[in-house]
């Protein structure tokens, strides 16, 4: 599927990414790109929808990640009719923990 959003700067950027070798480097590279709200919005949703995956209730997660009702359906509709993009990151991450 070719997604609606691909163009030249966001394809550099996403090189950018795949070129970071661990945890210190995304951190020096994502605080210069991005300002601290958006890096902890991107880190909510991706919690969410680890709760999501866990089978949390809504009233759970939002107490937990601070996250709106909103964010939190969003997600869901993410990992339900989006593209995969939530599900293939958290199976690799849960895969990684195993293997560790």
């Amino acid at each position: 599927m070719e997604s609606k959003l691909k163009n030249e700067e966001l394809d550099l950027f996403f090189k950018a990414v795949l070129e970071l070798k661990d945890i210190e480097e995304c951190y020096n590279f994502f605080e210069d790109v991005a300002t601290i709200n958006e890096l902890k919005a991107l880190a909510q949703r991706i919690q969410v929808a680890k709760m999501l995956k866990q089978k949390k209730v809504y009233t759970e997660i939002a107490e937990k990640t601070g996250a709106s009702t909103a964010t939190i359906s969003r997600v869901n509709k993410c990992l339900n009719y989006g593209t995969g993009g939530y599900n293939l990151i958290l199976d690799r991450i849960d895969e990684s923990l195993k293997n560790n």
